[in-house]
């Protein structure tokens, strides 16, 4: 398989935080003068781990089919609520920054940020998944350099999250 270049991921990662996200008219003047005023914060910084760029390491993971898609539904539906509920622990824990489905029903199902350094570190993590277990998902793993506050987005989400999945 071709290996995807940073840019090319870092595209798809923007693309899949605001290629899905509905219009929504906003009057942002006041938030683009706020953030003109914004100052390093060598706390926050230092909390979530980014280096004097604003930016740290992760893993990202591509999950794709796996060679065992051939489960009942019963099954599946088993699955994938203990997939969801593995996600949900380790971004609990800290070790998974962003998570999320692909829409176009191909061969590449989801994404995964690890806040990981290292391929090892993350494939353990993988390993931690029900799906992967049963063989019904892979994962493709790519380090990755980012910005630290993608680590803020967990936090974000339960603002922003008016139903449980």
């Amino acid at each position: 398989m071709k290996s995807i270049h940073l840019f090319t991921l870092a595209s798809l990662f923007v693309l899949i935080l605001f290629a899905c996200k509905p219009e929504v008219k906003v009057d942002v003047t006041k938030e683009v003068e706020e953030s003109s005023e914004m100052t390093y914060d060598s706390i926050l910084a230092a909390k979530l781990g980014a280096d004097e760029y604003g930016m740290k390491k992760y893993v990202m993971a591509f999950l794709k089919e796996g060679p065992n898609r051939g489960q009942d539904s019963a099954t599946v539906a088993q699955l994938q609520r203990a997939h969801m509920d593995n996600i949900f622990r380790m971004a609990d824990e800290g070790k998974l920054a962003v998570a999320g489905p692909f829409l176009d029903g191909g061969e590449l199902k989801g994404v995964y940020v690890f806040n990981v350094e290292t391929i090892e570190e993350a494939k353990a993590l993988t390993e931690t998944d029900p799906a992967v277990k049963a063989g019904r998902l892979v994962m493709e793993l790519h380090p990755w350099y980012g910005s630290a506050a993608t680590m803020m987005i967990n936090d974000w989400h339960k603002k922003l999250q008016k139903k449980k999945i």
